[in-house]
């Protein structure tokens, strides 16, 4: 009843005009693994920082969050960044420092979720071993994926594509932003994208629109949730905090683990709302504070659903 978190963690260096600059603990699946951490949920996550002062803030960072940090993760020879530009609506602009490598099978009991995305998915030469660690779990757990696509870190367009397409063909849960799609196909919209993703191997595929809010596909039929209605401060880990909240409703329906993969392509269109909903809350929380601060289940709790979500 674990899960497996694979992917970069680093630290946001956050700019913005008359304000002081800030430093956070980042990285998009070291936000999925502290935020599920967060939720009360069992999480192993590997990644590949270094020794030095980031590297450890990081390790005391996810540890104090309640995951586990998989042995061999502190190996990189300096500790990755992200320096992120926001502008007068909190959005962010990112430029990256970052080496990201993996290498063996994490010593961990088998997880019953594996979740992965961003640079881990196409940085080589760690795309390839997440692939290959993601290819072998597939067998026993449920894969969630969110491409989160950092183009400053994306030399070859049509390569960083095929391996994500490659993640794809094992992934039962997709979350995408808009703005990813764009990018991987310009001459599609979202939806007709998002409609093709599940006919491949994704039981459930979700598209978020920002402010705008989301629709999630499964083979029931198709569901729009709308945004959260809160004073954004920035919108640094909006989607990672949206990825948790789906992975978490998910786990609390018992829709996770391979053994599940039937009930989960069954998900009705109410059940598949309620995800959403529960994802867009926990977004929504995450934004109206600074930096990506992802809420523990108390604070998920005592929100007012009706104030966020009308």
């Amino acid at each position: 009843m674990r899960a497996l978190v694979i992917g970069e963690a680093l630290i946001d260096i956050v700019e913005r005009d008359g304000q002081p600059v800030r430093e956070h603990v980042g990285g998009s699946p070291l936000n999925v693994a502290v935020g599920l951490a967060r939720l009360g949920r069992d999480v192993d996550f590997l990644t590949h920082i270094g020794t030095d002062e980031r590297g450890r803030r990081i390790a005391d960072y996810v540890e104090s969050s309640g995951a586990q940090l998989v042995s061999d993760s502190m190996t990189a020879s300096r500790t990755a960044t992200a320096r992120a530009l926001l502008d007068a609506s909190g959005s962010a602009t990112y430029s990256f420092d970052i080496d990201w490598q993996l290498s063996g099978t994490p010593e961990v009991a088998p997880p019953l979720i594996v979740h992965t995305g961003s640079i881990a998915a196409v940085l080589e030469p760690g795309c390839l071993a997440t692939e290959a660690l993601v290819s072998a779990y597939h067998l026993s757990a449920t894969v969630t994926f969110d491409p989160n696509i950092r183009t400053a870190l994306i030399d070859d367009p049509d390569t960083a594509r095929a391996r994500i397409d490659h993640l794809l063909e094992r992934a039962d849960v997709v979350k995408a932003s808009s703005e990813d799609l764009h990018w991987l196909d310009p001459t599609r919209t979202p939806e007709q994208i998002a409609g093709e993703w599940l006919t491949l191997a994704p039981k459930i595929v979700v598209v978020t629109f920002g402010g705008e809010g989301s629709l999630a596909m499964c083979a029931n039929g198709t569901v729009r949730v709308p945004a959260g209605h809160v004073d954004v401060v920035d919108t640094v880990g909006a989607g990672d905090a949206f990825m948790t909240g789906l992975i978490d409703a998910l786990w609390s329906m018992d829709l996770l683990g391979a053994d599940r993969r039937g009930a989960l392509a069954d998900i009705s269109t109410d059940a598949l709302t309620g995800a959403v909903r529960a994802a867009t809350v926990v977004s929504a929380l995450t934004v109206a504070r600074p930096g990506a601060d992802l809420p523990d289940r108390v604070t998920v709790d005592r929100a007012a659903v009706s104030d966020i979500l009308g």
